[in-house]
């Protein structure tokens, strides 16, 4: 028995799951939205886990692990919804429950072995969150309306 045997486990692998969860979990957790660093982790950990298992299993030629991802897709759905609550008539924690769907599917994507391409769409999902931020900062402090989004301005009737 090779205890130290993680297969069909990788260290690449989990670290990848790891670091690309937790890189957009540390944004998540600096401005005080939902899904911090761990539970960013441990999204794109799992799916990691669920596609690596289902490819190991059931054989990379199968098709069965098409059909683990289609049930990822859909459960993670569960997790993201509970993130969305309504204050006032004004539904919040939308970005954070598509974060969540987005996380799964990086997870998704390291387990079917496409490193780069998930640290690549690490990338891109930090300059949306960081750089679409700055902006609706800057506009909101510019149009000095407070803690109203853009979305909530809506035309004054005359």
């Amino acid at each position: 028995m090779d205890f130290f045997n993680i297969y069909p486990l990788t260290i690449p692998g989990i670290l990848s799951a790891v670091i690309c969860g937790g890189v957009i979990g540390i944004e998540r957790q600096l401005f005080g939205k939902p899904a911090g660093v761990r539970t960013s982790a441990f999204i794109c950990l799992g799916a990691y886990l669920f596609i690596t298992m289902s490819l190991t299993a059931l054989g990379s030629n199968s098709g069965d692990a098409t059909r683990v991802l289609g049930q990822i897709v859909s459960g993670i759905g569960f997790l993201g919804a509970g993130v969305i609550i309504s204050r006032e008539g004004a539904l919040q924690g939308v970005t954070s429950a598509s974060l969540i769907w987005v996380l799964a599917a990086m997870g998704a994507l390291i387990g079917f072995g496409y490193y780069i391409s998930a640290y690549f769409l690490t990338i891109v999902i930090l300059t949306i969150l960081l750089v679409i931020g700055w902006i609706e900062r800057t506009l909101k402090t510019a149009i000095g309306r407070g803690e109203n989004t853009l979305e909530d301005q809506k035309p004054r009737s005359l």
